[in-house]
Formats: structure tokens, sequence, C-alpha cells
């Protein structure tokens, strides 16, 4: 029984830190693509990762157009996440902080993998359940998704119409995630 507990724990720990990760990447995303700051999904993201991505800007500044604070912000919680894990489910391994740390970066790349994967298939979906229809969450997704797809639509164009870019991004993305060195408790 309380190893049900502990994993129902784990679950719930990993997901609420995971949640919030995609959200402190998606601010990376957003900025890296230029999306639109008025769209209402943009706002929520700004909001929501405004005060402690603020704190690491102080210190540690922007590259262009890339978001480093929020990069620096994003390993941290999942750094923070692995010695969770770490002390609730492995506390064999110890404090390895250099470990760790690389374990954090690997998350970050797997959540980063994950948010493509999942973007790209409801992107997909939408587009076969209502074409052209124009939505904040549509436009969002177009943006972000679009820079991974353009380069495989180049490439292999429309088959009968039907554009397969998606259906090779998708694989290509879990292929990368799968390659990725990450212990499987921490994924």
């Amino acid at each position: 029984m309380l190893n049900n507990a502990n994993d129902a724990l784990l679950f719930l720990i990993d997901t609420v830190f995971a949640l919030y990760i995609v959200v402190v990447l998606m601010r990376v995303l957003l900025q890296w693509v230029h999306a639109d700051f008025r769209n209402p999904i943009s706002q929520f993201v700004w909001q929501a990762t405004r005060m402690p991505v603020g704190l690491i800007g102080k210190i540690i500044p922007r590259w262009r157009n890339l978001d480093i604070p929020a990069l620096v912000f994003a390993v941290i919680l999942c750094f923070i996440n692995i010695e969770i894990d770490l002390a609730l489910a492995a506390p064999q391994y110890g404090a390895q902080p250099v470990l760790a740390l690389w374990w954090a970066v690997l998350k970050a790349a797997v959540l980063v993998c994950n948010f493509y994967f999942f973007t790209i298939l409801i992107q997909a979906l939408m587009s076969w359940i209502s074409p052209g229809q124009h939505s904040p969450a549509t436009a969002i997704l177009w943006t972000i998704n679009e820079p991974l797809l353009r380069p495989v639509r180049n490439v292999m164009p429309a088959v009968g119409g039907l554009d397969l870019s998606p259906l090779v991004v998708i694989i290509g993305l879990q292929v990368i995630s799968r390659l990725l060195p990450l212990p499987g408790l921490f994924r």
C-alpha cells in the first residue's frame, strides 16, 4: 500500500513540475519563433513565468531572441524535480549533483520533444476536424510548429493532397527522445 501511495505522489509531483516546466519552455519557444505577444496563450505564458524568469534575468542576460534566463529556470526546475524523485524513489543514488544536473538538461530536452509531439499531433487533428478555422490556439500552434514542419515539407511534398510532414516530424521527435540517455524514472 505504501508503494502505491509513493507512486501516486511521484506521479503528482512529476506532473505538476512537467506542466510548469513546459510553460517555461513555451516562453523560450514563443520568443524564439517571434510568436504574437498579444495572443491570449502568449499572455498566459508570459504572466505565469514573469516573476521567476525576471529574477534570473537580473543575473543572466538574454542572448538575441533566446531567453537564456527562462532556459536556466527550466533546467533548475528539472533539477529540483529529479532531486525530489531521487529522494522518494531512489535514495541509494544519494547526493550526486553533477549527474542530477546532467539528467535535468536531458529531462528538459525530453520535455521539449514531448511538447512538440503533442502540439504537432493537436495541430494535425485540428486541421482534419476544422480546416481553415482560426483561433488563438491554432495561431500559436502554427507559429511554434512551422519551423519544424517547413523543412520536411520542402523535402517531402504532399502526397495526393495529404501532408505527411507532421508524421515524419513526430517519428523523428520520438526517435530523438528515445536516444537521449535519461533514466526511465525521470521521463
